[in-house]
C-alpha cells in the first residue's frame, strides 16, 4: 500500500515481506512483482540481495509491539524487532556506499511511548549514528479518508533538496513530548518537517458502502443482542427516525462483560486484523423506523484504505483484513511523497526501496 501511495512516478527496487497471505497480494496486485518481491525473513537478506541505491527505503514494521493495546514489548519483541533486520541492511549499505538518501518508518502512535520513550530515543539515535537527520509526523488517515486511523512516520534524510520544514498540524501534542524526552544531541539532529493539512475530507463513511441490496445483513435477532450490548448514549446515537444513519461498531469486553460502542461521526473506527482478540467492525444502519446491522465487506474495508477498487484481495473475509487491517493508507503516503519526499529528494529521479 505504501508502493499505491508512493504512485507510477516510483519504481521499485526490492520489496520484502514475510507473511505469504501479504506476499499473494503484492504479486496479483504488482506485474513486476517477479522481478523484484522476495517473500521471507528479513533478517536472511543479505546486502547482496538489494540492486543498486535507492533514494528511500520504507519501513512498516508489525505494530503489535507497539500498539497501546498490546503488551509494549517494543522494539525488543518478537514481532517488531523485524526493524532491526531491515536496519542491519541499512547498516550494510551504508559500508558498502548505497545508503539510501531517505528513509520513513511507518507505525502505530505507541511508538513514541513504548518502553518510557526508550524504543523512539533508540531508533532515532540508529538515524544519528548513520548521518541521518530525522523528524516525526503524526498523521490521521481521517483527513484523507473516513477512517479513525492515526500513524506516526518518522522520516529520516541525508538529502538536501527542497524538503520544506517548520511546525505543522501533524506536530501533535505526542510528538511535542516524544523529541521533549530526547537527549540534547538528538534534538539536535531533529528536523520540523513541514507538510501542509490536506483539504477538507468532503466523503463519509456511508459514501463508501456497498449497496443495501448487495450485501449480508444479520438477522434481526442478531442485531436486537447487538443493540442490547450498547450503553443508553450509545443506542440514543441511532435514535434519529426517518432520517438514515450509518454507525460503526466495535464489540470489546469491559470488566468481563461484552460492550458494543458506535461511532455515527461519519468515520469508521481503525481497521484491524483479526488476530489478537480484535474483532471484525460491524455497521448499523437504522432509518425508517428500523435497525440493521452486519459485517464491514472486505471491499469497503479496502475502500477505507484508500484503495480502488481495481486492487485485488485475497478470497476470504479472514485474509482480506489481514491484508488491510496491517496496512497503510495509500492517501496519507501520497500526500507525504508529494509535500515532503519528492521535494526532498528532488535533484535525483525518486525510486523506492520497500523492505519489511
Amino acid at each position: 500500500m505504501a508502493r499505491l501511495g508512493l504512485g507510477d512516478g516510483w519504481s521499485c527496487l526490492y520489496a520484502n515481506d514475510f507473511d505469504p497471505v501479504k506476499a499473494a497480494a503484492y504479486r496479483a496486485n504488482f506485474a513486476d512483482a517477479d522481478d523484484h518481491f522476495h517473500q521471507g525473513d528479513v533478517w536472511k537478506v543479505k546486502p547482496a540481495d538489494l540492486p543498486g541505491q535507492a533514494d528511500l527505503a520504507w519501513a512498516s514494521s508489525p505494530c503489535q509491539d507497539f500498539s497501546l493495546a498490546g503488551a509494549r514489548a517494543g522494539l525488543e519483541g518478537g514481532r517488531s524487532s523485524a526493524f532491526f533486520g531491515f536496519w542491519k541492511l541499512i547498516e550494510a549499505l551504508d559500508a558498502d556506499g548505497r545508503a539510501p538518501r531517505a528513509i520513513v518508518v511507518e507505525n502505530v502512535v505507541g511508538l513514541l511511548t513504548s518502553n518510557g520513550g526508550k524504543d523512539f530515543t533508540a531508533l532515532c539515535r540508529a538515524f544519528a549514528d548513520k548521518g541521518y537527520r530525522f523528524g516525526a509526523l503524526e498523521i490521521d488517515a481521517a483527513r484523507f479518508t473516513p477512517q479513525s486511523r492515526p500513524r506516526v512516520f518518522v522520516v529520516a534524510s541525508r538529502a538536501t533538496g527542497k524538503a520544506p520544514s517548520g511546525r505543522c498540524a501533524f506536530h501533535t501534542r505526542a510528538i511535542d513530548q516524544a523529541f521533549d524526552r530526547l537527549p540534547d544531541d538528538l534534538r539536535a539532529a531533529w528536523v520540523w518537517w513541514h507538510v501542509p493539512a490536506p483539504p477538507a475530507r468532503n466523503t463519509d463513511l456511508a459514501a463508501l458502502l456497498e449497496a443495501d441490496d448487495g450485501v449480508v445483513w444479520r438477522p434481526d435477532e442478531q442485531t436486537d443482542r447487538l443493540l442490547a450490548q450498547m450503553t443508553p448514549l450509545n443506542r440514543a446515537r441511532l435514535e434519529t427516525g426517518s432520517k438514515r444513519t450509518v454507525g460503526a461498531v466495535y464489540r470489546r469486553t469491559r470488566a468481563g462483560v461484552p460492550q458494543a460502542e458506535v461511532r455515527t461521526d461519519g468515520l469508521a473506527g481503525c481497521l484491524r486484523t483479526a488476530r489478537g482478540g480484535s474483532s471484525r467492525q460491524s455497521l448499523v444502519v437504522a432509518g425508517d423506523g428500523r435497525t440493521r446491522s452486519r459485517l464491514i465487506t472486505p471491499r469497503e474495508g479496502a475502500r477505507l484504505m484508500g484503495l480502488p477498487d481495481s486492487y485485488r484481495l485475497p478470497d476470504g473475509a479472514t485474509a482480506a483484513f489481514h491484508v488491510i487491517g496491517d496496512g497503510v493508507a495509500a492517501p496519507v503516503v501520497r500526500w507525504l511523497a508529494s509535500r515532503l519526499l519528492e521535494p526532498m529528494l528532488a535533484d535525483h529521479g525518486p525510486s523506492i526501496l520497500a523492505a519489511e
